[in-house]
């Protein structure tokens, strides 16, 4: 078997690998969630079986075209599912937008940044990008503290650049160069 058909990123606690259709009952679940909506882009709500099994249909067509790398972020040992992680390459400008989300059960455990850290290892040495960012609502600040722990730095703010929830929200900008890179 091809072994992009079989990717799998491995972390100390954490098995980063390809949505399964049954997954998709406890994607829905996850995601049914308001607080979980709020502090996301373009995350539905109220969230549907057919919301989970769309958005999961094309995740190995587009890693195998290298247009996006989504992975389900699971338990090592059990496979309980907690969330996903997503990176989205730029070939031309050698960056990759890095998005995430856990399930809200699961907050608060380093779930969402040991997810991210194995991502942007992934960025910078398996597919050689220069920069991976990743951005959030300012209304949002536990997203921004994982990306400070895995070491992004603020570039800057959007100001009241997204409409949700009935009001404007600024838009955190982070990012991280590849420090391998500079080593040469």
């Amino acid at each position: 078997m091809d072994k992009a058909k079989q990717k799998e990123i491995v972390t100390r606690r954490l098995k980063l690998r390809f949505c399964r259709k049954e997954d998709a009952l406890i994607i829905k679940s996850l995601c049914n969630n308001y607080n979980l909506y709020k502090s996301t882009l373009t995350l539905p709500f109220p969230y549907t079986i057919e919301d989970a099994t769309l958005w999961m249909k094309s995740h190995r067509e587009n890693f195998e075209q290298d247009k996006r790398y989504e992975f389900a972020v699971t338990d090592l040992e059990t496979g309980t599912l907690y969330g996903a992680v997503a990176l989205t390459p730029n070939k031309q400008h050698a960056h990759g937008e890095l998005a995430y989300w856990i399930g809200e059960p699961y907050w608060g455990k380093g779930i969402g940044t040991e997810a991210a850290q194995a991502m942007v290892e992934f960025a910078f040495q398996e597919k050689q990008l220069h920069k991976v960012f990743a951005r959030f609502f300012k209304s949002n600040p536990a997203s921004g503290r994982i990306m400070e722990k895995i070491g992004m730095k603020q570039e800057g703010v959007l100001r009241e650049h997204v409409w949700k929830e009935n009001r404007f929200e600024d838009l955190v900008l982070y990012g991280i160069l590849n420090s391998s890179e500079r080593s040469t």
